[in-house]
Formats: C-alpha cells, sequence, structure tokens
C-alpha cells in the first residue's frame, strides 16, 4: 500500500462522507482527513428525520452519528457550515473553495454530498419539504398544532410522513401522481401493495391526482388539482424526491446532472483521484453491465467500504447486496436488490397480492427466469433467507424451493 494520498477531502458530512472516513481508518490510513459539511450540524442519520424524530420518540441529540469524542478519536478535522463552492482539479491534486473564500487542497477528493429536496414550481415558503435535520424540525412544529396534513407524493418519505401524522391523530391526504404509491421503488405492483397501508390506516390517498398550482386561502395551505378541486390542509409538505447536489461542479469538466458516473470502485470517470459515495454517485454494476444510483442509507455505508480501500490500495471488500427499507404504519418494508431490472414479480409468501393481508407478504422480482431482487412486508425473517439468492443472480427455481421450504 504504497503512494498513498497525504490528505483525503469528503465533500459532504453525512453518512457517506463519515463512514469513507471511519472506513479509511479502520484500513489503516493514517494521512490527514477533512471532512467539509454544509451544515453547521455534526453528522447525522437521516432515516430518522421522517421517523422517530417526526413523531417525537427521538430529539435531536438521538441522531448525531458523531460527536466530538468520535470525531477526534477519528482524527478528522471538520469543516461545517461550509458548502463547497468550486473544485480545481490539476496534476498537483484539487482545491475545493469553501463558501467562505477559503479553500482546501488534497490529493485525493470524495464527493458525498447527497441530495437536495425538488421543489413544485411556485411552492410557498410556508410548504415543507423534507431532506435536512433543520427541515424535520421545522416540520415537526408544525405539526404540533395541526389538525390536517397534506402530502404531495407517495414515495417513501411521503408516506413515512403520513404514517408520523396519523399517529399523532392528523387528518392526512395524500395525493399521488403516479398510479401506486413507491412504484418507483417498489414496481406497480407491491405499489399498490404499500398503497393499502396508507388506505387502511386512514389515509385519503389520491393516485393519478396532478396539481396544477397552489391557491391563496385565508388559512393553511391549498393546492389545485387538475381537472378541477382543491385540497386545503393545515400543514403540506411536498415529497417528490430530490436532485443530486452538484451544481457547485460545474467548472470541473463533469456532468453531474443524473448523478457523477463511476467505476465499479467508486472512481469518477473524467476525473483524476476523485471517487464518489452515496445519493450522488452513480456507479458502474458489473454484475448487470449497467449504471447505478441507489439512494439509500445502506450503499452510503457499503460505497464508504469500497472507496476508503480504493483510495489506499488496498484489496476491495465483499460484494454487498443492495438493500433499502422503510417503516410505516408500524411495518418494516424491506427491498434486496435491484428490482427496477425485472419483468416479472412472483409471490413467494403471503397473500397480499390476492388481497389478503399485507403483512407477510414476500414476493421476488425476476428477470427472466433470474430472481434480480425480493421485497417483503413485515417479514424480515423471511427476506433475510433470500440474501443469497439475490447476491448469486439465482434461478427462480432456487426461489421457489426455498418458499417452500421456509413454508414447509
Amino acid at each position: 500500500m504504497t503512494d498513498q494520498p497525504q490528505h483525503v477531502v469528503i465533500v459532504g458530512a453525512g453518512l457517506g462522507g463519515l463512514r469513507t472516513a471511519q472506513q479509511l481508518r479502520s484500513a489503516g490510513y493514517q494521512g490527514r482527513i477533512s471532512l467539509v459539511g454544509a451544515e453547521h450540524h455534526a453528522p447525522y442519520d437521516r432515516p430518522p428525520l421522517s421517523k422517530q424524530l417526526l413523531t417525537g420518540e427521538w430529539d435531536a441529540e438521538r441522531t448525531v452519528l458523531a460527536g466530538p469524542d468520535t470525531v477526534e478519536e477519528l482524527g478528522v478535522r471538520l469543516h461545517l457550515g461550509l458548502p463547497a463552492v468550486a473544485l480545481r482539479p490539476d496534476a498537483g491534486g484539487h482545491e475545493l473553495e469553501l463558501a467562505d473564500g477559503s479553500a482546501l487542497r488534497g490529493d485525493a477528493v470524495v464527493i458525498a454530498t447527497g441530495l437536495v429536496a425538488r421543489a413544485l414550481p411556485g411552492q410557498p415558503a410556508a410548504v415543507h419539504t423534507l431532506r435536512t435535520l433543520d427541515d424535520a424540525l421545522a416540520l415537526r412544529s408544525a405539526l404540533e398544532g395541526a389538525g390536517s396534513l397534506l402530502v404531495v407524493g407517495a414515495g417513501f418519505i411521503g408516506a413515512e410522513v403520513a404514517s408520523a401524522a396519523r399517529g399523532r391523530g392528523l387528518d392526512v391526504t395524500v395525493l399521488e401522481a403516479l398510479p401506486a404509491p413507491s412504484a418507483h421503488a417498489l414496481g406497480p405492483q407491491l405499489g399498490a401493495l404499500a398503497g393499502r397501508l396508507l388506505t387502511e390506516a386512514g389515509v385519503d390517498l389520491r393516485t393519478s391526482a396532478t396539481t396544477t398550482g397552489f391557491a391563496d386561502v385565508p388559512a393553511g395551505v391549498a393546492v389545485e388539482l387538475a381537472g378541477g378541486g382543491r385540497v386545503v390542509a393545515d400543514v403540506a409538505v411536498v415529497g417528490i424526491g430530490g436532485a443530486p447536489h452538484l451544481g457547485w461542479l460545474d467548472g470541473a469538466g463533469v456532468d453531474g446532472s443524473r448523478g457523477l458516473h463511476c467505476g465499479p470502485d467508486g472512481r469518477v470517470h473524467g476525473l483524476d483521484a476523485v471517487w464518489a459515495v452515496g445519493d450522488v454517485a452513480a456507479w458502474d454494476d458489473p454484475a448487470h453491465g449497467d449504471r447505478h444510483r441507489h439512494e439509500h442509507w445502506t450503499s452510503a455505508t457499503d460505497q464508504g467500504a469500497v472507496v476508503a480501500r480504493d483510495i489506499i490500495g488496498a484489496p476491495p471488500p465483499p460484494r454487498t447486496v443492495p438493500y433499502f427499507w422503510s417503516d410505516q404504519f408500524g411495518l418494516k418494508i424491506q427491498v434486496l436488490g435491484r428490482p427496477e431490472l425485472a419483468d416479472g414479480l412472483v409471490p413467494l409468501h403471503g397473500t397480499g397480492l390476492d388481497d389478503g393481508p399485507v403483512r407477510g407478504t414476500v414476493a421476488a422480482y425476476t428477470a427472466g427466469e433470474r430472481v434480480v431482487g425480493v421485497a417483503g412486508f413485515g417479514a424480515a425473517r423471511l427476506v433475510a433467507r433470500y440474501r443469497p439468492l439475490v447476491a448469486a443472480n439465482a434461478a427462480l427455481a432456487e426461489a421457489r424451493e426455498t418458499a417452500a421450504a421456509l413454508s414447509g
């Protein structure tokens, strides 16, 4: 492990950036590490923002991933509250310019700046989005005095916010432009199953619902609907996904509009000694021959381990299976693998796809006769048994045999 960089600059102090720093130290790196964050907060965990923090079960301190003692032990220098504004690569290293005009120079750079929440055209300042700790605290405060909530977007974030609001006793309306909730993550069939969690919990779910703008009302927030009508609520939140936070790279000579294109080791194509992890990183997937940007918690952790070892020239860690989850209405939805590659869906356990209970339903995503993913609803023990099959891109027949053995 020779010719290691002397200074690694990590841009983004969220989970991906922090895990990369931790993995560098775990792999034996002894050089300097700088961790740059746009927010003033110490690195914190995002999944609880739409769950335990929003419900009031947790306070903000419980979301912290690395306090002062952890940072000191890692030997990492933090630069918080200083968004990156430019990266200037050259043969002798890279200069990172920060918002206050200062600069850091490193001979290796890791980009982990995450996403920025998308907004609707003309979205008023009073309408919430949920991406940061401050966003979550502001929304929690608004819900405390509210009787009704409007959620635009029925993806995982929107559904989790609806779950938290129903737990507080609010009337909740969810508008989704697609025919089924969470269709991008789960596909239409399992998306419809996720929709049942909303409606069975008393949410007014309206699919194929397009908003045309916001209306002025004496109190609260109102949106106009295509085809006529409006929805009015005390509080509104827009959860329509996020865009890679990469505008600060405009002068670096790479196109980040769909995420940074990286090799399977996380190296950014077109930039020497620059890596990317997490939501901004679109990695080549040798197993499936495509490029994939995985906007989920586990990918940031897994990719941080790969990048840290590549930076110092160490062997890569074992390949992992993509995984994500969502907690809604007292039930955990879990997904393994690459559902977006599927051309079929095969039930393995439960009867949710035949209008039976949602809980306990497990299904395989298939491409031809191969399993490319597995999803489960409140069935963690079962889902775990399919991880080796998804990792091996196993034949559907093996999944059916496993299902029969587990059900026997």
